[in-house]
């Protein structure tokens, strides 16, 4: 028996784990007390040294000192904050009437708004509350099909986790031994490419299904201008004076550099000119309608005046923490703290910021950084011992029979991921499983960015797949269960039934699947917004030694 367990100690600590973890046992507590039982067993049997433990207390204060971790109480802050402002409702509200008079333009606006809100919250559960509290009642009283409204929700809060600042990505990062700068340029295009999946399958269902994604009634419209008209013409101009300006801009940002700073400015980036070019674009939007409203101008419509200062707002938000971490002016925690005090200001502007409001936000980001710590701290001792026992060494020898190569490791571990998706939450995942898996994919000659992009497309599954997606169950909390009368129609609308739920989950997993094997067979969609690595030929390495160095040593 002791034979045995020395001879395969690692894939017994691995299985016992795995076994706590579906047990539903706290998993902090079951990462720690399972890497310090088999520390001990290791110790009794000879295979690990007693002095090894003596760096586990610096490998703790290690991760208590990682500047890195930092940015996720900020950005939870940030978002937490806007979401407590009513950012959600104005937006939700405002973009639905841009969209709403076309067929499936309700679910089009979640979609955008989702995206808007992971690009600014990054927190899941806000946003399908959110979202299913003020969207899911409309979709309801003007008959959209019950799947699709909770698929579109639920699908929608996830892009919180693909979405820059996501503190999925910053666990990959931090995780891999990556930049936490490049992981988000990795996960940019693939995010968005999603995003863009979405609206077709909705545009898609609009052509061929359209009863199940009406459009609104032209009475459920509010913003109407004196003349009866949607105003929907003045929003078009704008857009198009402002992109105007924008591509101007980004077209002379070097001669524009090259005056402002009075001397030759060499060819900038061109990540560097999209920010700036849009940043300048939306401020623009901005002064534009204030101007217009102080002056009473009248050049603009109610919905053109209400979405500049509903959406531009945030939008400036975004490219500002987002510019200046891709620009690397600066680092992610830097822009999470900018972010967090932006937030607060523009909470703050709209009288949406009270006491209470941030004592509830600071709070929900004590409990959630409290909870990533230990479970990072938990996850820690785990690793060290699991690599003391020679772990690595068993799941190297454990992928080294899968046929395929490459290919072949990344359609394992994503199926792998993807099963444990469905009962273990996404931070655990991450911190149990990559620690194991990064040095393999490494070995393999597999970019890390692009794995950790991968991983973490596939972990946004985790949330929309029975039985514990927890998507799921937030749109479950807040959508009615019994039947009730309409406020505004006064139609009796039935409740939601939790199997309405899981199948509008299907077609959205499906398109997230899809997305991850798309990654997979183009990885330039994430190494291509990548900045090239220095090569170093380690045969042309010459060392020059300083003239006079040789006299002076054989002096002696």
């Amino acid at each position: 028996m002791i034979e045995f367990v020395t001879a395969n100690i690692a894939p017994i600590m691995f299985g016992v784990i795995i076994f706590f973890l579906l047990s539903g046992f706290p998993v902090a507590f079951s990462l720690s007390a399972c890497g310090l039982f088999f520390g001990f067993i290791g110790l009794e049997l000879g295979l690990i040294p007693a002095a090894l433990f003596q760096a586990l207390p610096l490998r703790v204060f290690g991760i208590m000192q990682n500047d890195t971790l930092l940015a996720i109480p900020f950005f939870t802050l940030m978002g937490l904050i806007l979401e407590r402002s009513g950012m959600a409702e104005d937006l939700l509200e405002t973009v639905g009437q841009v969209f709403g008079p076309i067929r499936g333009g309700l679910a089009l606006a979640v979609i955008f708004v989702g995206a808007l809100l992971a690009a600014t919250t990054g927190v899941v559960a806000a946003s399908v509350i959110s979202m299913g509290l003020i969207s899911l009642p409309i979709m309801m009283r003007y008959g959209y099909s019950r799947p699709i409204a909770a698929g579109v929700i639920t699908a929608s809060g996830t892009l919180a986790q693909a979405i820059p600042p996501s503190l999925v990505l910053i666990v990959m990062a931090d995780q891999l031994g990556r930049s936490v700068g490049d992981m988000y340029k990795g996960a940019m295009i693939p995010a968005l490419a999603l995003v863009g999946l979405y609206a077709l399958f909705i545009i898609g269902l609009a052509i061929f299904k359209p009863k199940m994604v009406p459009a609104l009634p032209p009475e459920a419209l509010a913003y109407r201008e004196p003349d009866g008209s949607s105003g929907l013409r003045s929003l078009g101009v704008l857009v198009v004076i402002v992109t105007a300006v924008s591509v101007a801009l980004g077209q002379n940002y070097q001669s524009v550099m090259t005056w402002l700073e009075g001397k030759e400015v060499l060819a900038p980036a061109l990540d560097e000119v999209i920010v700036v070019a849009l940043t300048f674009g939306t401020i623009f939007a901005l002064v534009l309608a204030v101007i217009n409203r102080v002056l009473r101008l009248g050049l603009l419509s109610r919905i053109a005046e209400r979405v500049t200062f509903v959406l531009i707002p945030p939008l400036i938000l975004i490219f500002l923490v987002l510019g200046t971490i891709f620009l690397g002016v600066a680092t992610p925690t830097e822009g999470g703290a900018m972010g967090a005090v932006g937030a607060l200001v523009m909470a703050t502007a709209r009288g949406r910021l009270d006491f209470k409001t941030l004592v509830q936000a600071l709070e929900s980001t004590s409990r959630l950084s409290i909870f990533v710590m230990f479970i990072l701290v938990g996850s820690t001792i785990f690793s060290f011992v699991f690599t003391a026992v020679d772990g690595q060494v068993w799941v190297e020898h454990l992928f080294d029979r899968l046929p395929g190569g490459q290919l072949g490791f990344l359609l394992f571990v994503n199926a792998v991921i993807f099963f444990l998706g469905c009962f273990i939450d996404f931070f655990e995942i991450a911190f149990i499983l990559l620690p194991l898996l990064g040095p393999v994919a490494d070995k393999m000659g597999i970019d890390l960015i692009w794995f950790g992009v991968i991983i973490a497309m596939n972990l946004q599954t985790s949330f929309l797949t029975p039985p514990f997606g927890f998507a799921l169950f937030y749109l479950r909390s807040v959508a009615p269960s019994s039947a009730y009368l309409d406020r505004i129609t006064n139609k009796r609308i039935e409740g939601f039934k939790t199997i309405d739920i899981y199948r509008g989950s299907i077609a959205f997993v499906i398109i997230q699947l899809f997305m991850v094997g798309l990654i997979i067979a183009f990885p330039q969609l994430v190494t291509g917004g990548l900045d090239e690595k220095a090569k170093v030929d380690l045969d042309t390495i010459q060392i020059q030694q300083p003239a006079g160095g040789a006299g002076g040593w054989g002096e002696g």
